[in-house]
Protein backbone atom coordinates (compact mmCIF):
# COMPACT_ATOMS: atom_id res chain seq x y z
CA UNK A 1 0.00 0.00 0.00
CA UNK A 2 1.06 3.66 -0.62
CA UNK A 3 0.61 7.02 0.85
CA UNK A 4 -0.56 9.92 -0.58
CA UNK A 5 1.03 13.31 0.95
CA UNK A 6 -0.21 16.27 -0.10
CA UNK A 7 0.19 20.54 1.03
CA UNK A 8 4.07 19.31 1.55
CA UNK A 9 5.97 23.10 1.74
CA UNK A 10 7.73 23.47 -1.42
CA UNK A 11 11.36 23.87 0.97
CA UNK A 12 11.55 20.16 1.84
CA UNK A 13 12.57 17.47 -0.06
CA UNK A 14 12.37 13.69 0.09
CA UNK A 15 14.85 13.11 3.14
CA UNK A 16 13.23 15.73 4.96
CA UNK A 17 9.82 14.10 4.48
CA UNK A 18 11.55 10.61 4.85
CA UNK A 19 12.70 11.72 8.49
CA UNK A 20 9.32 12.69 9.18
CA UNK A 21 7.63 9.45 8.44
CA UNK A 22 10.36 7.71 10.21
CA UNK A 23 9.32 8.29 13.68
CA UNK A 24 6.02 6.10 12.89
CA UNK A 25 8.02 3.00 11.17
CA UNK A 26 10.49 1.95 8.88
CA UNK A 27 9.84 3.92 5.05
CA UNK A 28 10.66 1.61 2.00
CA UNK A 29 10.19 4.67 -0.68
CA UNK A 30 9.51 8.27 -0.79
CA UNK A 31 8.54 10.23 -3.83
CA UNK A 32 8.10 13.72 -4.48
CA UNK A 33 6.28 14.48 -7.27
CA UNK A 34 8.42 17.56 -9.34
CA UNK A 35 7.57 19.87 -12.04
CA UNK A 36 9.44 18.76 -15.21
CA UNK A 37 9.83 22.38 -16.71
CA UNK A 38 10.81 23.90 -13.15
CA UNK A 39 11.94 21.50 -11.22
CA UNK A 40 10.30 22.98 -8.33
CA UNK A 41 8.25 20.45 -6.17
CA UNK A 42 4.35 20.36 -6.89
CA UNK A 43 3.46 19.73 -3.41
CA UNK A 44 2.73 16.52 -3.19
CA UNK A 45 4.31 12.97 -2.89
CA UNK A 46 3.49 9.23 -2.25
CA UNK A 47 5.28 7.22 0.63
CA UNK A 48 5.30 3.63 0.88
CA UNK A 49 6.14 2.14 4.71
CA UNK A 50 6.78 -1.16 6.24
CA UNK A 51 3.29 -1.68 6.82
CA UNK A 52 -0.65 -1.43 6.56
CA UNK A 53 -0.20 -1.26 10.29
CA UNK A 54 2.45 1.41 10.82
CA UNK A 55 0.82 3.34 7.24
CA UNK A 56 -2.85 3.87 9.70
CA UNK A 57 -0.62 5.15 12.62
CA UNK A 58 0.73 8.10 10.52
CA UNK A 59 -2.39 8.74 8.39
CA UNK A 60 -3.88 8.80 11.91
CA UNK A 61 -0.59 10.99 13.72
CA UNK A 62 0.25 13.44 10.37
CA UNK A 63 -2.94 13.69 8.46
CA UNK A 64 -3.36 17.76 9.06
CA UNK A 65 0.25 18.03 11.00
CA UNK A 66 1.44 21.83 10.47
CA UNK A 67 4.98 21.27 8.65
CA UNK A 68 6.69 24.34 8.08
CA UNK A 69 3.59 26.66 8.10
CA UNK A 70 1.55 23.91 5.50
CA UNK A 71 -0.79 21.65 6.94
CA UNK A 72 0.29 18.14 5.19
CA UNK A 73 -3.12 15.79 3.84
CA UNK A 74 -2.24 12.29 4.35
CA UNK A 75 -4.65 9.45 3.37
CA UNK A 76 -4.22 6.35 1.41
CA UNK A 77 -3.18 6.70 -2.35
CA UNK A 78 -5.64 5.76 -5.13
CA UNK A 79 -4.34 2.86 -6.99
CA UNK A 80 -2.78 3.84 -10.23
CA UNK A 81 -4.73 3.92 -13.15
CA UNK A 82 -3.86 3.58 -16.95
CA UNK A 83 -3.77 6.24 -19.22
CA UNK A 84 -5.17 5.86 -22.58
Amino acid sequence: MTLYVGNIPYSMNEEDIKTVFMGYGNVVSVKIVYDRATRRSKGYGFIEMESEEIEAIAIKELDGKDMRGRNLRVSKANPRTEKE
